[in-house]
């Protein structure tokens, strides 16, 4: 994914969060971070660290939505952040910028070249993030645990072309987003191994195969 930052140095970097008027929240290791920013008309960038997006049922079961890692993007009109069933969790220590919406879009600052690359960069981004969650829902309404997960597989083979999956996920997190049991998922991922479709270590799973595209 590009980062936000991609084309700006570091001293245009200082530069754009004093033009944008930005602020710097840090959370520690399972901190709740929506509290801070829920509500608000805001764009967040995760500097560092890693935190989660997860909806919690009635029954306090939880569901991974996404997967916060440096660079990624997030707020109320680009994740699913909205309902009071959702939080955000930092996973380890992370620090978060946080940009005004007001602040964001503002046609003064069109001469100052590196907030147009920063602009551009967002746009990237968001378009990615759209891309991602529409491969996840087309994941998801698969109907077996094997079609979910090579519906997954298929879609990280597009990102790159690359039968070569290096996962940010853990397996057991990686059953949390796809939805899908934890054990019935490592069953299946046994038989596709077994079945020669894929071949795992640690986090690197390579295809065996081509899939369709």
């Amino acid at each position: 994914m590009v980062s936000p930052f991609q084309n700006i140095s570091e001293s245009q970097k200082h530069k754009l969060f004093r033009l944008l008027g930005t602020h710097i929240f840090t959370f520690t290791k399972n901190q709740e971070i929506l509290q801070t920013i829920k509500g608000e008309n805001v764009i967040c960038i995760l500097l560092n660290g890693r935190a989660s997006i997860v909806n919690i049922d009635y029954n306090g079961e939880e569901t991974l939505v996404e997967e916060l890692f440096e660079n990624s993007v997030f707020g109320n009109s680009i994740s699913t952040i909205a309902s009071t069933d959702c939080q955000i969790r930092a996973v380890e220590n992370t620090s978060v910028l946080v940009i005004d919406y007001n602040n964001l879009i503002n046609i003064s600052y069109i001469g100052y070249n590196y907030y147009n690359n920063f602009i551009i960069n967002l746009f990237d981004i968001i378009h990615t993030k759209i891309r991602e969650k529409n491969d996840r829902i087309k994941i998801l309404t698969q109907k077996t645990i094997r079609d979910k997960l090579l519906e997954y597989f298929k879609a990280e083979y597009m990102k790159t072309r690359s039968k070569n999956i290096y996962l940010q996920l853990s397996l057991k997190e990686l059953a949390d987003y796809l939805a899908i049991n934890r054990s019935a998922m490592f069953r299946e991922l046994r038989y596709l191994k077994d079945e020669n479709f894929i071949k795992i270590e640690g986090r690197r799973i390579t295809l065996l195969y081509t899939p369709q595209v």
